[in-house]
């Protein structure tokens, strides 16, 4: 039987999220990449299980993380059903619904319809009666806003979730979910948006409206899919997200201007005695607004890296420019 490491919450920072009672580990574990079908579930209940012996509580998912759709979810059901189970109560978990999921017009964007069936399928593969948070993944142009936030209170008056979020929305359709939630007497608990040096369009007004509003934020694509480590200083190595054939990370995106870039961060990151990784999940944490960092991982030393970061020194306002320099 798999026991934790009884020195758990000594070792992660905890963060206030927005105006709300939920308090996250400011390293979050994310199950976009490396818990589907084709990947080893062994490797994967190891990993969940060293980042809860790490002191992280919060595992993130989405109904189609994979490859196949589903198959994340199912390797949580799995962890939970042999390690975590006992320790549920210990636990945030959440996931998602809101980009393609299964054939026709009611498996994907924001109805009713589709949110509802989406949780109910995706509780099932977890073995879970709840999860802690639910989140509409991104917004629905042609699907009334009010319908989306309806069908989220609705999931809440249900207990399918204990608390309701969003992701991917841009400033202005953040403060009209929170106004039309507030008026159905609920609140936004929290943003995922993506964020990272290599993107940084959150500080462009979004930060601000989470700050006005009392939402928490949980940033995803911190190191810019492996960008922001020192995985590509010298090229794309063999087995890396950049080498194969699907994902999100191209091998055209990995410039030799990039990677100059990371090359000067990364020698900054010495300077200050952590790795590039550590720098980059720190860099995006020193916002108060910013309550989680969500990172992934293949290998358990990763995870060990970054919560690491959680002990990283403050940046001075000359590093702070130096990165903005840089990143120019």
């Amino acid at each position: 039987m798999y026991q934790p490491d009884e020195h758990r919450y000594d070792r992660m920072k905890f963060n206030r999220c927005g105006r709300s009672g939920i308090q996250l580990p400011a390293i979050s574990l994310g199950l976009w990449h490396n818990f589907g079908g084709v990947d080893t579930i062994e490797n994967g209940r190891i990993m969940l299980r060293r980042a809860f012996d790490l002191g992280i509580t919060h595992f993130d998912l989405a109904n189609n993380y994979g490859p196949p759709y589903g198959s994340a979810e199912q390797t949580m059901g799995y962890a939970m059903q042999h390690d975590l189970f006992p320790y549920r109560d210990e636990l945030i978990i959440s996931s998602k619904a809101g980009y393609d999921m299964w054939p026709g017009p009611y498996g994907n964007w924001g109805s009713r319809k589709y949110l509802v069936a989406s949780l109910d399928q995706s509780l099932k593969r977890m073995g879970i009666d709840y999860v802690d948070i639910f989140y509409h993944h991104r917004p629905d142009p042609d699907t009334p806003l009010e319908e989306t936030m309806g069908a989220l209170r609705d999931i809440l008056r249900s207990g399918k979730a204990l608390y309701v979020g969003i992701s991917n929305y841009p400033p202005d359709l953040t403060a009209q979910a929170e106004q039309i939630l507030n008026s159905m007497g609920t609140h936004c608990l929290i943003h995922q948006p993506k964020y990272s040096m290599f993107e940084r369009w959150v500080e462009d007004g979004l930060l601000d409206v989470l700050r006005d509003k009392g939402i928490g934020c949980i940033v995803f694509s911190p190191l810019a899919q492996g960008l922001l480590t020192d995985k590509y200083l010298e090229g794309i190595p063999e087995g890396s997200r950049a080498a194969k054939p699907t994902g999100f990370l191209k091998r055209d995106q990995v410039t030799k201007e990039k990677v100059t870039k990371v090359r000067r961060l990364n020698e900054m990151a010495m300077a200050r005695g952590e790795s590039l990784a550590q720098m980059a999940l720190a860099w995006v944490l020193r916002h108060k607004e910013v309550t989680s960092a969500l990172i992934g991982a293949s290998r358990v030393e990763q995870i060990d890296d970054a919560v690491k970061a959680t002990k990283s020194a403050a940046f001075s306002s000359e590093e702070l420019k130096k990165i903005d320099d840089i990143l120019a």
